[in-house]
């Protein structure tokens, strides 16, 4: 089920263990005042209650994915009823084991495995307006015919502390909401040049050398989903590089 802040505040550590856990991490982390989450959006998105919240199993396991998928596709449906600000956040139940002795690369491997099965049970076929090659600068994640990106952050990550969190979660924003963000191309690029400020003072490496916009010729939005625990440019080829995406 998809939860929004008010269910989310009624959490219990009694009765709801690791999930009140994880939104309570969350929330310290976004609205921390001394060390500023550098994406102004989605310290804006947290405070106006804008969020939608979803918990899903052990990411390994194909419940996972399906979990994913079933969340996935209800938050697209309403998700424009939620306010300009809104994004999807999943946390995944991350047993200690994982937490200790999973690497940031393996990680990664689960992170394209869960998006890759989630389209597999996605019936709604690829929008016909968006290339089926990850390769090419408009390709992004899609499901239920709408287009996302796609946050990752993982325990692993150290020194990339803005893509450091004590579960394994993730935050889907819809592209509709990242358009309204770019309209006014002067607020949008101040705004850009301060969250670059902040991931300045809050990462112990610099600015991932894989961050871009989309639509640029050298962009690679599937880059972006998951950054390394570095400032190396990913090397890695893309999960969806020859993915059939019912394109005829």
């Amino acid at each position: 089920m998809l939860y929004d802040q008010a269910l989310m505040n009624g959490l219990s550590l009694k009765e709801d263990g690791w999930k009140y856990d994880a939104y309570r991490q969350f929330a310290l982390k976004l609205a921390d005042k001394e060390y500023l989450f550098p994406c102004i959006p989605a310290t804006i998105g947290f405070k106006r209650g804008q969020f939608r919240y979803g918990f899903a199993s052990d990411p390994r396991t194909d419940e996972a994915a399906a979990e994913l998928a079933g969340l996935l596709g209800s938050f697209g449906e309403e998700s424009r009823s939620f306010g300009k600000y809104t994004s999807l956040i999943l946390f995944f139940e991350t047993p200690q084991e994982l937490i200790q002795r999973c690497s940031v690369e393996e990680y990664r491997e689960i992170f394209w495995r869960l998006l890759v099965k989630a389209r597999e049970l996605d019936d709604r076929g690829w929008p016909e307006h968006i290339p089926g090659d990850p390769y090419d600068p408009l390709w992004e994640y899609c499901f239920g015919q709408e287009q996302y990106f796609v946050y990752c952050a993982t325990p692993a990550h150290r020194l990339r502390q803005s893509r450091h969190f004590p579960y394994f979660i993730m935050a889907i924003t819809p592209r509709w909401v990242l358009v309204e963000f770019n309209a006014s191309s002067e607020a949008a690029a101040q705004i850009k040049h301060k969250i670059r400020e902040r991931i300045t003072g809050y990462d112990a490496v610099g600015i991932h050398p894989d961050l871009n916009s989309y639509g640029n010729e050298d962009n690679f939005e599937w880059k972006q989903y998951f950054l390394g625990d570095d400032s190396v440019p990913s090397a890695s080829r893309c999960p969806f590089s020859g993915f059939r995406s019912n394109k005829t």
